[in-house]
């Protein structure tokens, strides 16, 4: 399975991924963390390839224990969109696209639940695409990172941290 990573590599371009609910590199809030409310945070985001036909949203933590968990996967995104609001339902089909299973087994977000007395980084990658995914809703990161590989055209990555 590709690494996120990976996927920043084929890009040409990079964009501009933020939240109002906390800045890059700072403090996810704890409502968005699974022992909280348990919501997405509201995103926003400007700047990506105007050739863009899809995005895809991988929200993971690469400092988990086993190795990263991937915490949201949210793709085909309609080009239109300049972002989602707090909260986005965990429901297969979306308006701001398909939600994926995560590493908690469930379909759509999952917030934050690092080990106790651990920060851990969470990573918001955004990924600008050549085309839509050819998956249906409920697929697994490994299925949604594969689709990307070869068709990401543009990044933005927002930073969080959570735990202590």
């Amino acid at each position: 399975m590709p690494e996120p990573r990976d996927l920043i590599e084929e890009a040409r371009t990079a964009f501009i991924l933020e939240s109002p609910a906390f800045g890059n590199g700072s403090e996810i809030p704890a409502k968005y963390s699974l022992r909280g409310d348990n919501k997405s945070p509201p995103l926003r985001w400007r700047g990506g390839p105007p050739e863009t036909t899809a995005y895809a949203l991988i929200v993971y933590d690469p400092d988990a224990p086993g190795g990263i968990f991937y915490h949201w996967l949210l793709y085909n995104i309609p080009p239109e969109l300049t972002g989602l609001p707090e909260g986005v339902p965990a429901e297969a089909e979306t308006p701001y696209g398909l939600q994926g299973v995560n590493d908690y087994g469930r379909l759509g977000y999952g917030g934050p639940a690092p080990p106790p007395g651990s920060r851990h980084r969470y990573v918001f990658l955004l990924l600008a695409l050549d085309r839509k995914l050819e998956l249906a809703a409920g697929a697994t990161a490994g299925e949604v990172l594969r689709a990307c590989k070869g068709h990401v055209i543009g990044y933005a990555v927002l930073l969080g941290y959570y735990g202590g």
